[in-house]
């Protein structure tokens, strides 16, 4: 950081950053118990950053059911979409723009049996008989809305906040907004459920038009979580050491020519990152320190849940090594979309992932850490009330169903609603763009401060038009 900056500074905050060279931003942050602000720091970009305001959560895991869970099968009980079912939606509804264009088809009933759960009385249907055990840890979000009415535009959105790529993800936000509470693991991690491709790949937890150090990393499904963490045969750490410096040097040199070049930056920084990682990273990832217990609390044994189980598994021991934002993909290549024949396809999804999700909220809370970790559940979007090619359901945008669990919020309640058939949300709406802003307002981070200047233009993951829901 320059001493020679002569601007007016224009917060209390940037006083103490700037005055003698940054030494009040020292003693903040020893007084905060607290790392020094990042925003202060002019030489790691990842370091942990002091938040706008008390944070209710530090960590996030964020369970993505790509391809668009029912939440009329599901998590948003209504009685009367079987009561009307085979016939037209009713006059008096607005004509839906439906992804595939089908018109005129007859309302889809619900053939699930559906329970009041908990204390709290939730409605939760049998495909989540184990997640429903946590009623009362649970905040049901039955009146989410999306602007991306197809997968491409529905995962980037749920991720980015736009319907177009290009834009920095959620994580990503999270990350330049708080950094890393652990210089050895990276700070974003994504985990999938297979090899198949997430629709629009990497771009759902790139960096946009941030710099690289704030993509996720994403860690292999199966077999060992990070490849080629081990040194090569007969190369020891010395040797190593002298080659990755030497690395540093030669790509130093060449980056004070282009100072723009961010992901030549990332990576340096991703080869300094892997090489403390092979100190660190083994322990994080060894699932085999695990009790039988623990494994079979989440499913590990069984083959049905063993992917999701893991994948669970080892995002709670990367929360608890650190790791600020971790987002798992369940049915990676939009296996959720269920167009048809959606009974088999969604009992199929929904036994994979029920006990491990039940399991990491047993684990969570039993260790403490469910109070600071918020765990999201959800997809792109919903599905529609009307059938579509006689037993399956249309993508819905319009109204459909999250839920959060720990970090500070309220559980065992509902947060606004769709309307009798879950077509469109009707109260207490909630775009993605105020999903984004209340998930920042609980890790302590204020959406509309956290701004990055892209070609003179101050950018927000919202884009100027969310708002935090504060009653979550």
């Amino acid at each position: 950081m320059s001493c020679d900056r002569f601007e007016h500074p224009h917060s209390r905050r940037e006083f103490l950053q700037r005055a003698g060279c940054g030494f009040g931003a020292v003693a903040l942050a020893a007084l905060s118990r607290q790392p020094l602000l990042a925003s202060a720091e002019g030489l790691n970009p990842v370091a942990a950053k002091i938040p706008h305001h008390s944070a209710r959560a530090k960590n996030v895991i964020f369970l993505f059911m790509e391809g668009g869970p029912s939440h009329l099968d599901t998590f948003d009980y209504k009685p009367l979409l079987n009561e009307l079912a085979g016939q037209r939606l009713p006059d008096s509804f607005k004509p839906p723009i439906l992804a595939m264009g089908e018109t005129k088809a007859p309302l889809l009933e619900s053939k699930r049996t559906w329970k009041q759960r908990g204390q709290s009385g939730l409605w939760i249907s049998d495909w989540f008989e184990n997640v429903a055990r946590h009623a009362d840890d649970l905040t049901v979000i039955r009146s989410c809305a999306s602007s991306g009415i197809n997968h491409a535009g529905g995962v980037c959105s749920m991720n980015t906040g736009s319907v177009l790529g290009g834009r920095p993800s959620l994580g990503s936000w999270v990350s330049y907004g708080l950094g890393s509470e652990n210089e050895n693991l990276p700070g974003f991690v994504v985990i999938k459920d297979s090899e198949s491709t997430v629709v629009n790949g990497v771009r759902n937890w790139g960096n946009g038009f941030m710099p690289a150090v704030y993509q996720g990393v994403e860690f292999n499904s199966e077999g060992v979580p990070i490849k080629y963490l081990d040194n090569p045969k007969g190369v020891n750490s010395e040797r190593q050491r002298d080659k990755l410096d030497l690395l540093a040097s030669l790509n130093r040199q060449f980056g004070e020519t282009r100072p723009d070049n961010s992901e030549l930056e990332a990576r340096i920084r991703g080869y300094e990152l892997a090489y403390r990682m092979q100190a660190e990273a083994p322990h994080a990832v060894d699932l085999s320190t695990e009790t039988a217990a623990t494994r079979a609390l989440y499913g590990m044994d069984r083959d049905e849940t063993a992917v999701f189980g893991r994948n669970c598994l080892l995002a709670r021991r990367l929360v608890e090594n650190g790791v600020r934002f971790v987002q798992l993909y369940s049915g990676a290549g939009s296996k959720w979309d269920s167009h048809k024949d959606i009974e088999k396809n969604h009992s199929k999804l929904c036994r994979s992932v029920d006990v491990p999700i039940a399991g990491l909220l047993s684990d969570l809370k039993s260790r403490g850490m469910l109070e600071d970790t918020l765990v999201i559940w959800g997809g792109e979007f919903g599905r529609t009330p009307m059938s579509e090619k006689g037993d399956g359901r249309d993508h819905n945008p319009t109204g459909f169903t999250m839920w959060m669990a720990g970090g500070g919020v309220q559980g065992g309640r509902t947060i606004g609603a769709t309307d009798d058939l879950g077509l469109y949300a009707v109260e207490d709406r909630l775009h993605v763009h105020d999903l984004h802003a209340t998930i920042l307002h609980l890790l302590g981070i204020d959406h509309t401060k956290l701004i990055y200047a892209n070609k003179g233009r101050p950018e927000r993951i919202d884009q100027n038009e969310g708002h935090v829901f504060a009653r979550i």
